[in-house]
């Protein structure tokens, strides 16, 4: 009953605030030098919201942006979705709902969907199926916001893994039977031995009751043993983004050949090389988030946002879109750009 119609990305908005964190500035704060921030980490700089500007402003602005991308009125919206960051303006608090409310979305339902930094990509699967078997579902706006540069202390080593976070936010509105840049099939895998290896341990039911005697350190994302974690990490992490990504391609009816342009998360430099490599692709075929670093689920929206308007990605591309979160998870969701 469904093949019959498709989900097509409309529009995508995105808002980074003005401040800025360099690989100077993360070099001087971290003792790491300048030149392996740059070069290896791959950030150029990172924006830094100040303390006045709250995740669901940033997701109220990119949506705002997103809307006026796609000629949308509010009023027009049937679902608004939240699916960035956990770390929100408040501890259990519905960004969803109100950043419905700040854009004046009386129409609109609302909810979220959590799955870190892979959120955004699944969100395309979870979101196109709802609306193929709703046809209420016309246009749902999605928003991925983050503070999480928050969470980070440069001083803590084990963590520089996570020195690329920054702040910002990515807003895409869905549309049924757009007959373009049409969602095509999604491939995840979950390795859960990782689940407890990184988090804010301070905060949350296991430590409830010490609360008020908690380390400063653990205000912070830490890692609670990053040898232990990389041991596992390492010799896994490449080939379970090849698997997530190979699959969504053959479930989508296509092979690597096929693929024109990788929409990643923000990785470093020598990673996202060896994925392009195996899909014959340069730099030519992807946006470089040197000036973003890593914007939680907002990544490879913002890349999709950045290679259109450049010129990298093209009608009739087939886009692979890639991202990983803590936990551990690799997803990957496909999209034919251009009209059907």
């Amino acid at each position: 009953m469904y093949e019959n119609h498709n989900v097509g990305i409309k529009c995508i908005g995105a808002y980074v605030p003005e401040g800025i964190h360099d690989a100077k500035y993360i070099s001087e704060a971290s003792g790491i030098p300048e030149e392996v921030v740059r070069d290896k980490f791959g950030i150029k700089l990172v924006h830094k919201a100040g303390p006045e500007e709250s995740v669901s402003d940033m997701g109220t602005k990119a949506a705002l942006r997103a809307l006026e991308a796609g000629g949308v009125d509010p009023l027009e919206l049937d679902m608004v979705v939240y699916c960035g960051s956990e770390y929100k303006d408040y501890y259990l608090f519905n960004c969803a709902a109100r950043i419905k409310y700040n854009i004046k979305a009386d129409n609109a339902e609302s909810f979220e969907i959590h799955n870190l930094c892979s959120a955004g990509v699944y969100s395309l699967k979870i979101l196109k199926s709802m609306m193929l078997v709703d046809e209420r579902l016309k246009k749902v706006l999605v928003v991925s916001s983050s503070k999480e540069g928050d969470l980070i202390n440069y001083k803590d080593s084990d963590s520089r893994f996570m020195f690329n976070f920054g702040d910002g936010a990515a807003a895409w509105i869905l549309e049924r039977d757009l007959g373009k840049n049409v969602i095509l099939e999604t491939a995840m895998i979950v390795d859960g031995q990782f689940a407890t290896d990184v988090s804010t341990p301070g905060i949350g039911c296991v430590n409830f009751n010490n609360f008020d005697n908690m380390a400063w350190e653990d205000r912070f994302l830490r890692v609670r043993d990053v040898k232990d974690m990389k041991l596992r990490l390492d010799p896994i992490t490449l080939g379970n983004f090849y698997k997530a990504m190979d699959l969504a391609v053959e479930r989508s009816g296509y092979k690597p050949a096929d693929v024109g342009y990788v929409a990643p998360i923000h990785m470093k430099k020598s990673m996202l090389d060896g994925i392009l490599e195996h899909f014959e692709l340069t730099d030519d075929n992807t946006f470089l988030l040197v000036d973003y670093g890593h914007v939680q689920s907002a990544d490879c929206f913002i890349s999709m946002m950045e290679g259109e308007q450049r010129g990298k990605l093209k009608d009739g591309d087939i886009v692979v879109t890639v991202s990983a979160g803590t936990g551990y998870t690799w997803a990957s969701t496909i999209i034919k750009w251009g009209p059907l």
